[in-house]
């Protein structure tokens, strides 16, 4: 290989600044030479023309004496004597009119109070002065005078340590200007990289122009790359938001229909967390056909809209809600982690009245049933009994509210008391870890979900079983420590990465997350391995709290997701530096997948955009391994769910923990 050529793929890291200072370095060594070499040369060149015309004035001079003083040769001999002892001459030599020297003195030891190598580099000679001797008795005929050339040196040698004594000062002045102004051109230099890697992370964010006119060029073309890609992905994001409206909202009301509520209501009675308990209402508008001839069509359509966004702000006051329209009269309210039926009653009359007492051209019949639900209830069973209360409901009156009975179910505790003793004395004891696979495409593990268990009455009960009360006793903080402590010892024991679910009443405490961060510091190993997943709701109610999540476990290395995505998918792009890792798409948006052609470029489009923010995104509620195949193929990298059993198991240690 060509000496200085570099292979395929390799380059030489050379620093910009480096070679700022190398240039400059450069520079002022060039300088430095040049000037002292300059300075020098002409010095010494005028130290040996002086030294010639002092050489030639004083061998004129002695000649002249010579010849003037008709002095005996005892006397010429003791005059160059005394000239040579009086000066600081090298050689004096008096010649005959044949050339013989007739008188010679010489210094053979000069001294020099300079350097040796200083000599050597400035080497000045000084010519010899020459005289003709007037003899009238021809006894002499030349006279030479060489001056010693050592008394030279030194003034050279002060005035070229002066020379380099300002220099080096200038210098210093040079350097400091030099060390501004690469200071001038590296912050916006390091800012430029560090947008570069943002950009790189799915963080568009811009950064301020600097002064210089080069730099702000490439930081104006990063900032309008970082925008032109923020807007990209948010048209894109809304796009996708706007298929998802179309595939599950209603077009009248604005809330879910009647597929996507029935499809929500279905996963939610499968789930094993807190949402499993909770409230299910059905509010009816009766004599639908008299009010649409009444009032006509547009109006009426007004008017439903106005209920189903009613339903909509009692689910989000109480709740996180979510409305359905089940068909052109009949809305439904589901209303996971409560079932305290007569304050969601109370929120649903309300704003029934209100709507009521704001139509004034028909009279308004708005019937209403509630029940509560649980953990294996099946949907038909539920809403047969809320139909039969809303048809007594209906023949009572205009706004008669009912709520159904529902199915006997085991009740644990009778009281508040009893409960609180009971679900302190089962955190003392500490948790049991459910755990659920979660595969990526290669039918490997990407973490285990971790649901907890509580150990009451002597055996482990799910978390629909005691979260309501963990959210009516404010526990919350007390379980998700027991639970991330569990979790992380898990991890150390066996290295398998584990995620489990974080409440926002516990984010927003203050002495949970102090407690939470202690705990991951003395884990750090551990916490590399630990995903964390939020309620959607988040993004919406507690967007601060998130942020401040994010920034704490960023420290950790954890992954943070939010989970059960679906209505608020918009909000993940519209966010910067969250430190969002993964998201899991709620089954509401999974199931049926096959059936519709809309559903698959709807979940075509968000594995696209989480990719583009450096997302993955996971579907829950995977039903079978021919859905985890189709979802595998419009670009999503994990899945979760009953179906994915049949795919390649990750490990032997991860059955064995599970």
């Amino acid at each position: 290989m060509a000496a200085g050529r570099q292979p395929h793929g390799e380059y030489i890291d050379v620093s910009l600044i480096k070679q700022l200072w190398l240039t400059i370095a450069l520079v002022l060594l060039l300088a430095f030479s040049g000037t002292l070499y300059i300075g020098m040369t002409s010095f010494r060149l005028q130290l040996e023309q002086q030294a010639e015309l002092r050489n030639r004035l004083n061998a004129e001079a002695v000649a002249l004496a010579i010849s003037q003083g008709n002095m005996t040769p005892d006397n010429v001999a003791q005059l160059l004597a005394t000239q040579f002892d009086s000066g600081h001459y090298r050689r004096i030599a008096l010649h005959d009119t044949q050339g013989n020297v007739v008188a010679l003195h010489e210094d053979s030891k000069p001294s020099i109070e300079v350097p040796r190598w200083f000599v050597n580099l400035a080497n000045i000679e000084a010519p010899a002065g020459h005289a003709t001797v007037n003899d009238p008795l021809n006894r002499y005929s030349t006279l030479t005078l060489e001056s010693q050339p050592g008394i030279a040196y030194r003034p050279l040698w002060l005035a070229t340590l002066k020379l380099a004594g300002w220099f080096g000062m200038l210098c210093i002045v040079g350097l400091f200007l030099a060390a501004w102004v690469a200071r001038s051109i590296r912050r916006p230099l390091r800012r430029l990289v560090k947008q570069a890697h943002e950009i790189g992370n799915r963080q568009f964010i811009t950064t301020p122009e600097p002064r210089l006119r080069e730099v702000r060029k490439v930081v104006n073309a990063m900032n309008h790359l970082s925008e032109s890609l923020a807007e990209m992905l948010g048209r894109e994001s809304e796009r996708i938001d706007l298929l998802r409206k179309r595939l599950q909202h209603d077009s009248v009301s604005g809330v879910l229909n009647r597929k996507a509520f029935m499809s929500h209501l279905h996963n939610t009675l499968r789930r094993s967390d807190h949402r499993a308990t909770g409230t299910l209402a059905l509010v009816r508008l009766s004599r639908l056909g008299k009010i649409n001839a009444s009032l006509g069509q547009a109006e009426t359509d007004r008017l439903l809209h106005e209920l189903g966004q009613s339903l909509v702000q009692v689910g989000t006051l109480v709740g996180e809600g979510v409305a359905g329209r089940l068909n052109g009269s009949d809305f439904a309210l589901l209303i996971p982690s409560s079932s305290d039926t007569k304050l969601i009653g109370e929120e649903i009359i309300q704003r029934l009245t209100t709507l009521e007492q704001a139509q004034q051209e028909a009279t308004l019949t708005l019937p209403s049933a509630l029940i509560t639900y649980a953990q294996g209830d099946q949907p038909s069973a539920l809403l047969a009994s809320l139909d039969g209360a809303l048809a007594n409901a209906e023949n009572s009156g205009h706004l008669v509210q009912l709520v159904a009975k529902g199915a006997q179910r085991l009740t644990l505790f009778n009281s508040h008391a009893e409960w609180r003793q009971a679900l302190s004395q089962a955190l003392d004891g500490g948790v049991y870890l459910g755990r659920y696979p979660v595969l990526d495409t290669q039918g490997q593990l990407l973490h285990l979900e971790c649901p907890a268990r509580l150990r009451l009455k002597g055996e482990w009960r799910p978390a629909d079983i005691f979260m309501p009360w963990i959210s009516r006793l404010g526990f919350e903080p007390l379980l998700d420590l027991a639970v991330a402590r569990e979790t992380l010892r898990e991890i150390n024991r066996h290295g398998m990465p584990l995620g489990i679910n974080l409440s926002p009443a516990s984010l927003r405490e203050g002495r949970f997350m102090l407690d939470f961060r202690n705990l991951l510091q003395g884990n750090r190993e551990a916490a590399r391995q630990l995903w964390i997943e939020v309620p959607e709701a988040m993004l919406t109610h507690d967007l601060e709290t998130l942020h401040s999540l994010g920034r704490e476990l960023q420290l950790f290395g954890c992954r943070l997701g939010v989970e059960h995505v679906g209505r608020e998918f918009r909000r993940i792009t519209d966010l910067e530096g969250l430190g969002l890792s993964y998201i899991k798409i709620d089954a509401t948006l999974v199931e049926g997948l096959h059936e519709s052609l809309d559903q698959q470029t709807l979940l075509r489009g968000i594995a696209t955009l989480c990719h583009s923010i450096g997302m993955i995104a996971i579907a829950e509620g995977v039903a079978s391994l021919k859905e985890a195949e189709m979802i595998f193929k419009l670009g999503i990298k994990g899945v979760t769910g009953p179906g994915i059993r049949q795919l390649n198991r990750p490990s032997s240690q991860a059955r064995s923990i599970e």
